[in-house]
């Protein structure tokens, strides 16, 4: 029976949504803040980092709904927009289609409401009463979506990323930011998966694996974008990386190069499921529709 990828990322998208929705409510105070919170965390994403944690816990045998961990990933991932697009970061006027957070409600509104969710992340995570899983689980995911999110993961990538606008093309430099950057956050949603669901070594090494590889290739899709896509697909202006000097794959390498190696990084993230059942096909349909995304 063929696998409808579509449907798959649908049904946990709105899993993911009504975890949302229930979790801010009643509202935070003051309003100010719950309305900058919601209005990124519900400006439609993919929720692809989340879903990539429950398609991994189910890989591996998990079958509890881990919708409130997961969704610990999106406040993370949401986060981090907001503050990227700061003024004193990459200064954006458009996430998603529409206004970024501080052009609504303010620079400092908007820091705020990024510091909440970050931190939040952290109650949702380490609360056991979401699902049945083991306490020692859950601090080993805390431990991995904190170790990849900060100093040595997500905020080295953005530092790195800043630090290294306008100089010359460096293929060490590009790997490291994308390294930090994008694919730390995403090897870990899709470690945490593994975890929650007790994975043996061999099953935590293919996924952490797996992660790498496709956050890799997810970053330089992006890198492609900016130069190929659309701004209307995209909900931000394309070209943005050419105009700030950004170290990226298609300036160190040129786009047809930079495609080749998404590729290969895409079958080696196939390879990494090997192991894996007929349970990790929606892995293996998120890693071909990354290579192929319009957005």
């Amino acid at each position: 029976m063929s696998f409808d990828l579509k449907t798959y990322l649908l049904i946990k998208k709105e899993k993911i949504e009504q975890f949302i929705n229930s979790y801010f409510n009643p509202p935070i105070i003051p309003l100010i803040l719950h309305e900058s919170v919601l209005y990124s965390l519900t400006a439609g994403g993919k929720r692809l980092r989340p879903i990539l944690c429950i398609a991994s816990y189910e890989a591996c045998g998990g079958t509890e709904d881990i919708s409130a961990y997961a969704a610990a990933i999106e406040f993370i991932h949401t986060y981090s927009l907001i503050h990227d697009d700061l003024p004193a970061m990459d200064n954006d006027d458009l996430r998603r289609g529409k206004p970024t957070n501080h052009k609504v409600f303010g620079e400092a509104i908007a820091i705020l409401a990024g510091d909440g969710l970050l931190t939040e992340a952290f109650t949702v995570l380490s609360n056991p009463d979401y699902a049945n899983i083991k306490p020692h689980a859950l601090i080993d995911v805390i431990s991995e979506i904190s170790t990849a999110s900060g100093l040595r993961g997500m905020v080295a990538g953005q530092a790195y990323d800043l630090i290294y606008e306008g100089r010359d093309p460096d293929a060490g430099i590009v790997e490291l930011i994308h390294r930090y950057k994008t694919a730390a956050i995403i090897t870990a949603s899709v470690k945490s998966g593994a975890i929650l669901a007790a994975a043996d070594d061999d099953q935590l090494k293919k996924m952490a694996d797996y992660g790498l590889c496709i956050g890799l290739a997810f970053q330089i899709i992006d890198d492609i974008l900016d130069i190929e896509g659309s701004t209307k697909e995209m909900g931000k202006p394309r070209g943005s990386d050419a105009e700030r000097g950004k170290m990226t794959y298609p300036r160190v390498f040129g786009v047809l190069e930079s495609r080749k190696k998404a590729k290969d990084l895409i079958d080696r993230a196939l390879n990494a499921l090997e192991i894996f059942d007929h349970k990790a096909q929606p892995l293996r349909e998120i890693a071909k529709y990354i290579i192929n995304r319009t957005s």
